[in-house]
């Protein structure tokens, strides 16, 4: 998970609010992790058995993050509320983390489940399992308005030299490299809104991230705009992502009476009904499975 990219700095500050509570839950997720490490034959007899399920989160509009008011929610936690309560687990308990701690904070039981909307790729599958994905997402740039370089793919920002900049974590990272950019070139930021600052006050001419990430982010901006979405190209073939939830290796009966939920869900129209107070359009619903996306 680790990136050797440099990285730009950020002032931004975090609601005195939104630090308390993310203290309090790791503290709280840390003090609880040992009696997890005591485990039953059944993890999901277990949870129910304690009554709480601890989601790892990373703070990424709208995946999983802490509200202005200091309220836990996003699609995936969202998500998770209803169908941790309907397998009879009735508390869900947000532990935060940076992205790229959240597989290693799994399987260390700093938490039970990632809730973070992580998309679901081949080196992910080798370290966890995952939830069939509840929708699918293609890319976009943030840009100046009237982007003033053009540039609607990968490949356009290599041809047109674009100072290129993406957040910790991100997809986007391998498929700026996939199309010609030096991982050494390629500016790290904290999360979307640093990124926006960053388009805005000209340090970096592209900052890159899903299609829904990049739309929210600009929506108030008078200097910064969305491209239309678009598939990366990785080795000559199109790349349409998809994100789940991420279980560790031994939790297959969790992560199977997830997945019944998930599907039910998606039959009924529940799903998207949760996911568009998000943002999501229904182009961005999915029938691709994790076997597919781990592939």
């Amino acid at each position: 998970m680790a990136r050797t990219a440099r990285r730009l700095r950020t002032t931004r500050p975090i609601p005195r609010r939104t630090l308390l509570l993310g203290s309090a839950v790791a503290a709280v997720g840390a003090g609880t992790a040992a009696c997890s490490r005591v485990t039953s034959g059944n993890s999901l007899d277990r949870l129910r058995s304690q009554g709480t399920v601890r989601l790892g989160i990373a703070g990424e509009v709208p995946y999983g993050y802490v509200d202005e008011q200091g309220e836990f929610t996003g699609e995936a936690p969202e998500l998770a509320k209803v169908i941790f309560k309907r397998l009879g687990i009735g508390r869900v308990q947000p532990v935060a983390t940076d992205f790229a701690s959240l597989i290693p904070g799994l399987n260390s039981q700093q938490f039970d489940i990632v809730s973070a909307g992580m998309y679901i790729n081949k080196e992910r599958c080798e370290q966890v399992i995952f939830s069939d994905p509840e929708y699918q997402m293609l890319d976009s740039f943030v840009v100046r308005k009237g982007n003033p370089l053009n540039v609607r793919s990968y490949e356009d920002a290599v041809r047109a030299k674009a100072r290129f900049a993406t957040a910790t974590g991100y997809a986007q990272l391998d498929y700026a490299v996939a199309a010609g950019y030096p991982e050494k070139d390629v500016v790290i930021l904290q999360d979307q809104v640093a990124g926006l600052n960053a388009v805005e006050s000209g340090r970096v001419d592209v900052f890159a991230a899903t299609a829904l990430t990049a739309r929210l982010v600009v929506e108030k901006s008078r200097r910064a705009e969305a491209t239309a979405p678009f598939s990366a190209v990785v080795d000559g073939e199109k790349k349409i992502d998809g994100g789940g939830f991420a279980f560790r290796p031994t939790d297959h009966d969790l992560r199977d009476a997830f997945n019944a939920e998930i599907h039910k869900m998606k039959k009924s129209g529940e799903l998207f009904r949760i996911m568009r107070r998000f943002g999501f359009t229904q182009a961005e619903m999915t029938t691709l499975t994790a076997e597919e996306l781990c592939r």
